[in-house]
């Protein structure tokens, strides 16, 4: 049993993906980081740097003890590692896979990530800011569209976490939408990864775990998420 700690959002999609694809039993644990669910201790164990998802496997392939696992990327390591699926078992299209799934962690999770945040969440317009993070967006897709033409996904043929974690990312907000007119393969690509029947099943968890998604967020919420410091008992 894969014990998940989620909350619907591009980086909590991600393990959704793979566990759907894959059909392993998982339970989910909702994280509201709206609340301040991942300042708790009990998560704090599992997840020392109060992100969500996280993961634990209570049947590791080693027997031991449950085996907890924290950041989206090192989770999708993981399970792909435990059930020998979506990560090619040849060497370079092992390193070809991991070259794209640490991309994504490095930028095109992080730089979309400041898009969306001073395009949607700023309490204050930064055009410095916005024309920063759009340019670097944009630049990403861009990357991405290169590397699709002529591929059916990422890594090659062959659907890969690569793909499980790069597909979130794309247009994440609904209100500041990118414009993905000028990046042809990025389209069908993530037109044929939205047609998967296990990515419909994840994004289907999002209204269940989370009814309020999609609703602006609070003061509170924002100071919850993006206030943080280093906090020292």
């Amino acid at each position: 049993m894969i014990e998940l700690y989620y909350w619907p959002t591009p980086n909590g999609h991600k393990v959704t993906l793979f566990l759907e694809e894959a059909g392993l039993e998982y339970r989910i644990h909702p994280v509201n980081i709206g609340t301040g669910a991942q300042f708790e201790p009990d998560f704090l164990a599992i997840s020392p740097n109060n992100k969500m998802p996280a993961i634990v496997d209570t049947a590791p392939a080693d027997g031991g003890a449950p085996q907890s696992v924290f950041e989206s990327g090192a989770i999708l390591l993981y399970l792909a590692e435990k059930t020998g699926r979506f990560l090619p078992a040849d060497a370079r299209g092992r390193i070809e896979a991991l070259e794209w799934l640490f991309w994504q962690m490095a930028g095109l999770g992080p730089m979309n990530g400041q898009y969306g945040h001073f395009q949607v969440y700023a309490p204050e317009k930064i055009p410095y800011a916005i024309e920063r993070y759009t340019r670097e967006a944009e630049r990403l897709l861009g990357v991405l569209d290169k590397r699709l033409a002529g591929r059916a996904f990422i890594a090659g043929d062959d659907y890969t976490i690569a793909d499980m974690a790069a597909y979130p990312w794309i247009n994440a907000y609904d209100k500041a939408p990118l414009d993905l007119a000028p990046f042809p393969d990025v389209r069908r690509w993530q037109a044929v990864i939205a047609a998967r029947p296990a990515t419909q099943r994840a994004w289907a968890l999002t209204k269940e775990v989370n009814p309020d998604a999609g609703k602006p967020m609070s003061d509170e919420e924002k100071a919850l998420l993006f206030g943080q410091g280093a906090k020292r008992d």
